[in-house]
């Protein structure tokens, strides 16, 4: 995955408490272009606490996130201005939150959703704007139709959908994603995993995937970084790790998931 290019992202030693307890414990990984990393692990185990360190959403207590950027290379995220900081997050990353009421205006209609995003890169033209967000839901499989309609109209699988494209409509390099397809009927979650896999593939596009279900880091992810009680206890090949877990922890949550 990483051949002669420079890692994207580069976290060293994070750490986050929470009261006396770590919530994040000295956690150090590496992104690759391209390359879609899952963190898995159970409820409280720190999954969800580490993805917003890493997005900048949480200040760590200690530690470092480096993020290449387009045009001065690795900067830390944390010492960047809030300007500097909100703008990323609007242009070059995305954020996918479990809940899509989170991540969308619910007041504007789903075109508006996508074309706020592009509208931050400087778009002006309505027109253009309004084709792309309508390219945009079809690229989700949404009805391109319902551009001007609210997305409280929406079921909850089809609000997910348009908040993928909200975050992607402006080609970012980077999304991170909170347990993306929870809270979804099995089937529902069936066809947004595809979704999800082909836009990863084709774009391309890195993402950092937090997830408790090994079936999603496994159909999504290149490699996987096991999480509990705020440690990275297993990291590696997401192949290799499910099918030869060597951490006592990730056994037991492979064969649970194996148990009839």
């Amino acid at each position: 995955m990483n051949g002669d290019m420079d890692p994207l992202l580069i976290a060293t030693g994070l750490s986050k408490r929470y009261g006396g307890r770590p919530a994040v414990d000295e956690v150090s990984l590496e992104l690759w272009p391209g390359e879609v990393l899952a963190v898995v692990g159970e409820s409280g185990s720190g999954k969800t606490t580490l993805l917003d360190c890493l997005a900048g959403r949480m200040r760590p207590d200690a530690g470092k996130v480096a993020y290449r950027t387009r045009h001065e290379g690795m900067k830390d995220i944390h010492a960047m201005a809030e300007a500097e900081r909100r703008l990323l997050a609007r242009t070059d990353w995305g954020y996918v939150h479990q809940s899509p009421d989170q991540g969308l205006r619910m007041g504007v209609s789903a075109g508006a959703n996508v074309g706020e995003r592009l509208m931050a890169l400087g778009a002006r033209h309505y027109g253009k704007i309004r084709g792309e967000a309508t390219d945009w839901l079809a690229r989700v499989e949404m009805d391109p139709g319902r551009v001007d309609e609210s997305p409280r109209s929406f079921s909850g699988g089809m609000r997910q959908r348009l908040q993928i494209a909200r975050n992607l409509v402006t080609r970012p390099q980077l999304v991170f994603m909170d347990e993306p397809t929870s809270g979804l009927d099995v089937s529902v979650q069936a066809k947004l995993l595809d979704l999800l896999r082909s836009l990863t593939r084709s774009l391309p596009l890195a993402a950092i995937v937090v997830t408790h279900d090994l079936a999603v880091a496994r159909l999504l992810a290149h490699r996987m970084v096991v999480m509990k009680d705020g440690r990275a206890v297993e990291t590696g090949l997401t192949d290799q790790v499910l099918d030869d877990p060597r951490h006592p922890y990730t056994q037991l949550l492979v064969s649970s998931v194996l148990q009839p």
